[in-house]
């Protein structure tokens, strides 16, 4: 059974970490505003087992005039659950929760072989790619959720 619940920012670290901080010390999958009441984290189960997570922070890239906005950090789905689709279920959840708290765009930095997930998905590339750290080349990618600015 496949359920979609909110959870802690330290319940996201047994996704984050294998995929997407894979060799790094655990602390490395804390960001910065998780435990922030405002954030809301997501996690997508599989009978009780944690797939898949994602983030919302409210956040605001200055690149965008858009007023409200939120962005998405640290989604993830463990490597044996990928390209079943469980990606797409947690990013439309965030798009729900976006359009719910009348955010007008959604924006995140997508690393570069993320980039034709979400863009099948409607996002687009905004700006030219730069270099995080050790982690690789990104894009800074967004969607509005509301056309209405």
């Amino acid at each position: 059974m496949l359920t979609l619940k909110e959870i802690t920012a330290l319940d996201t670290f047994s996704v984050r970490h294998p995929v997407l901080r894979e060799g790094k010390p655990l602390e490395s999958c804390h960001f910065e505003g998780d435990n922030l009441q405002s954030t809301i984290h997501l996690g997508l189960y599989i009978n009780c087992a944690l797939i898949g997570v994602v983030s919302l922070f409210k956040n605001k890239n200055e690149a965008f005039d858009d007023k409200t906005q939120l962005q998405i950090r640290g989604m993830a789905v463990l490597k044996h659950h990928q390209k079943r689709g469980y990606g797409e279920k947690l990013l439309h959840e965030a798009e729900e929760i976006a359009k719910k708290y009348k955010c007008n765009l959604l924006w995140f930095n997508a690393r570069e072989k993320a980039v034709p997930f979400y863009e099948k998905a409607g996002y687009s590339i905004h700006g030219k790619p730069f270099e995080i750290g050790d982690i690789g080349t990104h894009f800074v990618m967004y969607k509005k959720t509301n056309p209405i600015s």
